[in-house]
C-alpha cells in the first residue's frame, strides 16, 4: 500500500528558510485557488506521479475523482474508494481489498478532499515566480511547515493564473526524496453517483476481502 500512502499521506507538505512568511501575493493566489475548489460540486483529475530518492524511483499515471467528502483514487495498480465513512483499498496484484473505517484527520493536510485548504493550517508561504507550461501561465507558490515534527522540507504548488486550478506540485522531504504530481486533465463538476465511491465486490471476480474494522 506504499503508493497509496504516498498520495494520501498525498505527505502533501513542509520547512522553508526562517525568513519565510505568509506574503500577501501568495495568500491572494492561494485564497483564489481555495475559493475555486470550494465552489465545485465535484471534479476529476488525471495526473502523472513521480518519486525519486531514498533508493527508489517510481513513475505512474493516476486518476482522482472528488465529490464533497468522497473520493476515488487510482494509482499504480491500487484503487481507493471512500464514501466519507468507509475506505476500501483494492490491490490489483493480489486481487485483495482492505476495508477500514475512514478517518479524514488521519491523512492530515494530504487528504485529497482538502488539498485546497492545506495552506491555512500551520504553514508559511511565499510567491516565487510566474512561469509558462504548455501555453498556460502558472503562479508558483512555495509552502513550508512551521511544525518542527513535519517530515516535509518544502512543497511547491503551481496554480493556473486563468482558472485558479492546481496544475502541479512538488514535495521535497527532509531526507531528500522528491515526489511530484502533474495534472494532465482537469474536469470540474463531473456527474458521478455516490455509488461510484463505494467498492463493489461483484465487479472484482474472486477478490479477497480483508475487513480491518
Amino acid at each position: 500500500m506504499k503508493k497509496i500512502a504516498l498520495m494520501l499521506s498525498l505527505a502533501f507538505m513542509m520547512t522553508l528558510p526562517v525568513f519565510a512568511q505568509k506574503d500577501k501575493r501568495a495568500q491572494g493566489i492561494l485564497d483564489a485557488m481555495s475559493a475555486k475548489y470550494k465552489s465545485l460540486k465535484s471534479y476529476q483529475a488525471t495526473f502523472t506521479f513521480a518519486s525519486v530518492g531514498a533508493g527508489t524511483k517510481e513513475s505512474y499515471k493516476g486518476d482522482l475523482t472528488v465529490k464533497n467528502e468522497k473520493f476515488r483514487l487510482l494509482l499504480g495498480g491500487q484503487e481507493v474508494f471512500t464514501d466519507g465513512k468507509t475506505m476500501s483499498t483494492y490491490i490489483k496484484e493480489s486481487n485483495e481489498v482492505n476495508v477500514q473505517d475512514y478517518d479524514a484527520s488521519a491523512n492530515g493536510e494530504l487528504n485529497p478532499t482538502q488539498i485546497y485548504t492545506i495552506y491555512k493550517r500551520g504553514f508559511d508561504y511565499r510567491f516565487l515566480k510566474e512561469q509558462k507550461q504548455g501555453g498556460r501561465s502558472l503562479e508558483l507558490i512555495e509552502l513550508t511547515s512551521n511544525r518542527p515534527k513535519s517530515t516535509i522540507k518544502t512543497v511547491q504548488i503551481s496554480v493556473d493564473k486563468a482558472d485558479k486550478s492546481i496544475r502541479n506540485w512538488l514535495i521535497v522531504n527532509k531526507d531528500g526524496k522528491q515526489t511530484s504530481y502533474t495534472i494532465t486533465k482537469f474536469t470540474p463538476n463531473v456527474n458521478v453517483p455516490d455509488s461510484f465511491f463505494v467498492f463493489d465486490k461483484s465487479k472484482y471476480s474472486g477478490v479477497e476481502v480483508v475487513d480491518l474494522r
